[in-house]
């Protein structure tokens, strides 16, 4: 049985904290502009003359084009080398990310998009698996927190600093800002990333076109339909069938064909690997609650109370405080404590903190969920790093390249699954308490004649007599949309803390990993 707890680390005599910088900006430019178009959507929208359905495609055409590369980033860095590889998809990116920023047509900036999600589809993983292999296996803990800092805090600040350039300057700067950035990892992957000797010395096979093909289909219609379903009311609508029917085929038919062929563009036989398996689950359902946190908070301030996109974000922005504070103490304990031990915190303080966000009302003040927020900050760190950490600790250093992709893959769809849900969630469930709130108002009662009367008197003041009684209708019925709707957000906020606590029972399905060291390879 092979013992692989003493791996040297593949970085040819180079500060492995060098390659960390390296590779953590393009992951970092990568997490932070998905972030940011986000935000800018309306002002796309608006300036290009497109309505905001047409805009989503924006996001849409990037994420497909994303997800198709990620689980093929292996074989391609097998193909033409690593670092020529990532060097050249960091390239495409920031020039991508130009001509979005330029675009005079929505067609122009959708091809923009889509060119530029096929160079940041590989980014995750290839810096992911370049970390991974830089650093002894007791120092993988405080490799990973800098690698979270890259994909946990970029979608914190990411609407933050979308708002402030896009109503400070234009929105064309959500896309400008990543140009010095990826310059700048350019020169930094150039100088201190090397490609390990196996990697030189990769014979890969003949391109898997056909794996290829069914990877584009079914994440493409698994995107367009989570995009598109609440708003063409799922399975109402016989294209979204089609689409989901197609999806369901194409991921059936890839599955095996990466399951059996040895030859196929991912090989899956990596979920032999009882760690990875679990810590994939994880990372999914962490993709959802995380998502589905930082999506819906913006939502619940500026539609119920009021904000601007720029004050929500200030607003909902310190949970990358709490991030920040936890990633060194994480990257020491990771060294020191089960991470079993550190991702069931993780998830108790998550969970404790969505049930939090459960008791909103529409009179807190800006500040009154800024503990809560931190926290969340703090506790996302103590499950992001610990899951990547025990994912891979049972893998061999050839195997992490073909797992990265497989791990961040189901990260982002975890991500979209969230966001949709959490959407669709809001809208059914904000008809639900409407239907509930209406029927236990008798329009007969003496609270509802008494706030009608009070409404009718003072609007007829301003308006005219005739308008006081339709106007005092309508005020009550606002305010029966705006409870139901708050009663949708503290649904969510509430479903995903159950998820959570779900999460802690599947940690312990972890095999234990000493701290610092990597379990056996036959250990499996």
């Amino acid at each position: 049985m092979a013992d692989f707890s003493t791996q040297e680390p593949q970085n040819a005599g180079v500060n492995p904290w060098l390659v960390a910088i390296s590779v953590m900006l393009a992951t970092f430019m990568e997490v932070l502009d998905t972030a940011i178009a986000s935000v800018a959507l309306p002002y796309i929208a608006g300036s290009l003359s497109a309505s905001t359905d047409e805009a989503t495609w924006v996001l849409t055409s990037y994420l497909v084009a994303n997800a198709v590369i990620l689980p093929a980033s292996n074989w391609f860095s097998l193909k033409f080398g690593r670092k020529r590889f990532l060097i050249t998809c960091v390239i495409i990116f920031t020039v991508s990310s130009f001509f979005c920023g330029a675009a005079p047509t929505l067609g122009f900036i959708l091809l923009a998009r889509i060119v530029q999600g096929a160079g940041g589809g590989a980014l995750q993983p290839l810096s992911q698996a370049i970390l991974l292999e830089s650093f002894p296996p007791r120092m993988r803990g405080a490799a990973m927190a800098i690698f979270g800092f890259g994909v946990v805090i970029a979608p914190i600040i990411g609407p933050t600093l979308g708002g402030w350039l896009t109503d400070t300057y234009s929105w064309r700067y959500a896309f400008y800002i990543n140009i010095p950035i990826g310059i700048l990892a350019v020169l930094m992957i150039s100088r201190f990333v090397h490609d390990p000797p196996y990697i030189k010395n990769a014979k890969p096979s003949k391109f898997d076109n056909i794996g290829f093909g069914l990877l584009a289909v079914w994440t493409g219609c698994l995107q367009v339909v989570l995009d598109k379903g609440q708003e063409d009311d799922w399975f109402g609508a016989i294209w979204l069938r089609w689409a989901v029917f197609f999806c369901v085929l194409a991921l059936t038919w890839f599955v095996i064909r990466c399951w059996r062929n040895r030859s196929a563009i991912v090989s899956l036989r990596i979920f032999r690997d009882r760690n990875f398996a679990v810590g994939c689950l994880l990372i999914f359902f962490f993709g959802v609650s995380i998502y589905s946190t930082i999506t819906l908070l913006p939502l619940y301030y500026q539609e119920l109370l009021g904000y601007t996109a720029f004050a929500a974000g200030i607003i909902v922005g310190p949970r990358g405080f709490g991030a920040i504070v936890a990633m060194p103490i994480i990257g020491v304990l990771t060294n020191k404590v089960d991470a079993r031990y550190l991702l069931t915190f993780g998830f108790i303080v998550f969970g404790l903190m969505s049930l939090a966000f459960g008791d909103v009302n529409l009179s807190i003040s800006p500040w009154t969920l800024l503990w809560p927020i931190i926290i969340t900050g703090f506790a996302l760190s103590f499950v992001f790093v610990p899951i990547t950490t025990q994912c891979y600790a049972t893998l061999r250093n050839e195997e992490i390249g073909n797992a990265s992709g497989i791990f961040n893959l189901l990260r982002n769809i975890g991500g979209s699954i969230g966001i949709s849900a959490a959407q669709t969630m809001i809208t059914r469930r904000a008809e639900l308490h409407q239907n509930q709130i209406v029927g236990t108002i008798p329009q007969s009662g003496y609270w509802f004649q008494r706030r009608t009367d009070a409404l009718d008197r003072y609007l007829g003041r301003h308006l005219g007599h005739a308008q006081g009684t339709p106007g005092a209708h309508a005020q009550i019925y606002q305010q029966v949309l705006q409870q139901s709707r708050l009663y949708a957000f503290v649904d969510v906020f509430r479903y995903i803390a159950l998820m959570c606590f779900f999460c802690i029972a599947l940690v312990w399905l972890f095999k234990k990993v000493q701290p610092g060291r990597r379990a056996p390879a036959g250990a499996h």
